[in-house]
């Protein structure tokens, strides 16, 4: 039986209903109790049935539950029901299995963190629930994310997601790939965002209409600093990058990116699309053409150079010409 957010309250309602002494709870009362339960949590009226109460019961029972001593007592022809052990409460007891697998995925989930140096508390953490619950998440390891726990910058996490959230002015010193020097700027953080295993944060730069986007590799010092923190009002971050691979946002409008796929790489691209607007053209003896809505920017090329010589660009020209220059020039680093 899932135990999802609802079950989970409905179990919880059952429990206290089955140890109460001062009241006889016959089905009726059980159901009005969860639903009553259940809105309280979400504010909007519900109605479980009389058989998905016995449902509740049965798992609550079994070994997968909490094998609770469950009485069952009659009152003429109708049944009201308590728990014989007048001490028993499903929150008295071990995890049951359900409960147990899904800490585990959240362990393992945790355990993605391990390492980075602002998530010390996530190792004591992960060590304190294994051996209170007995769970052996560090025994074997079955899931690994695409994290990279050594990355420059990732330092700077978490004053920029505290900032964030308190809406607090940063000052922010930042040296990018292009600057001889660093440079130092009031900054108002808004978003955090991952690429390529990059971090990337976006706000709004003091003297700076447009959205700034800085990695947080090239950060060098990020300090609280004073002023009116300048809240979002424009930008909607989820459409912000859906029309873009990556995280840079080019002011250009949108294009049409026509590509034509091998056929041996064309099963890969038709599971792991280069980009959500991806679709599909033409298919011929030569491969498929498929085509993306998007706004050319450098992640893109670099997406579409690292599928080598199974991919060729048809449309726009301004990005086959751009592409074929840089073919050029990384087949003259290999003459000779």
């Amino acid at each position: 039986m899932p135990t999802n957010k609802n079950a989970q309250i409905r179990y919880q309602a059952l429990d206290r209903c089955f140890a109460s002494r001062g009241r006889e709870y016959f089905m009726n009362d059980l159901i009005d109790a969860c639903n009553t339960a259940l809105e309280e949590y979400s504010g909007m009226a519900s109605t479980i049935s009389r058989r998905q109460l016995f449902e509740d019961i049965k798992y609550m029972e079994s070994d997968q539950g909490w094998s609770i001593p469950l009485e069952r007592n009659t009152d003429g022809k109708r049944v009201w029901y308590r728990y014989s052990d007048t001490e028993f409460s499903i929150n008295k007891r071990p995890l049951n299995e359900t409960e147990a697998e899904q800490l585990k995925e959240a362990l393992l989930t945790l355990g993605r963190f391990k390492g980075m140096p602002q998530f010390q508390w996530v190792d004591e953490m992960v060590a304190r629930l294994e051996s209170g619950f007995g769970l052996r998440h560090g025994a074997e390891r079955v899931i690994e994310f695409a994290e990279n726990p050594y990355l420059k910058g990732s330092e700077h996490i978490t004053t920029l997601f505290h900032a964030i959230l308190n809406e607090q002015v940063l000052a922010i010193t930042y040296q990018g790939f292009k600057q001889a020097e660093p440079t130092r700027s009031q900054f108002h953080p808004h978003y955090l965002k991952q690429y390529n295993n990059r971090w990337f944060v976006f706000g709004i730069t003091e003297g700076h209409e447009r959205i700034t986007n800085m990695a947080l590799d090239r950060i060098v010092e990020a300090v609280p600093a004073k002023g009116m923190y300048i809240r979002n009002t424009s930008a909607d971050y989820a459409e912000h990058f859906e029309d873009v691979v990556g995280v840079s946002v080019p002011d250009v409008p949108l294009s049409a990116v026509d590509i034509l796929v091998a056929p041996a790489l064309w099963p890969y691209l038709s599971t792991k699309p280069l980009h959500g607007s991806q679709k599909v053209v033409s298919k011929t003896e030569a491969g498929v053409t498929i085509r993306l809505q998007v706004k050319p920017n450098y992640e893109l090329q670099a997406l579409l150079l690292s599928h080598g010589d199974e991919l060729r660009i048809l449309e726009p020209p301004e990005l086959r010409d751009t592409l074929r220059k840089r073919i050029a020039t990384m087949a003259l680093n290999y003459a000779g």
